[in-house]
């Protein structure tokens, strides 16, 4: 991953945002929209390129375009800051390593609990069951 490639491939559109801000709200564009083109993106290799197109594909457009906004401050700047974190932190993501997951035993101390609270559970019904067949 080429963070300085990847930098000049975003595009960014400015928006008006909405939320509290009064009339400077209706005058400023603060709102940051970035958009990526995943699949010719020149920051990333292939496998990277298949492997985020997997796991955010749920988040891409049809033509693969990875869309990402923020509104949160009054402050363009601020905003394009923002939606610039979080699009890496959306690739580190996308890209980390699932870890492999090691296969355990149970303890013998839990079976033996859980026996034992099968036997109370056991002992407790059965006396319920044999007053309901002495009376049929």
């Amino acid at each position: 991953m080429d963070r300085p490639q990847l930098l000049s491939e975003l595009h960014f559109k400015m928006a008006r945002s909405s939320g509290s801000g009064g009339q400077h709200v209706n005058k400023v564009a603060t709102k940051v929209v970035l958009s990526f083109n995943l699949p010719d993106s020149q920051g990333l290799s292939d496998q990277q390129k298949e492997l985020l197109s997997q796991r955010l594909a749920s988040r891409l457009t049809s033509s693969g375009y990875l869309q990402l906004h923020c509104g949160e401050t009054r402050s363009q700047l601020r905003n394009k800051r923002l939606v610039i974190q979080r699009f890496f932190a959306l690739l580190e993501q996308g890209l980390k390593q699932d870890k492999v997951r090691k296969p355990t035993r149970i303890p013998k101390g839990v079976l033996k609990k859980t026996s034992g609270r099968q036997k109370t559970a056991i002992s407790k019904k059965k006396p319920i069951g044999s007053r309901l067949s002495s009376r049929i």
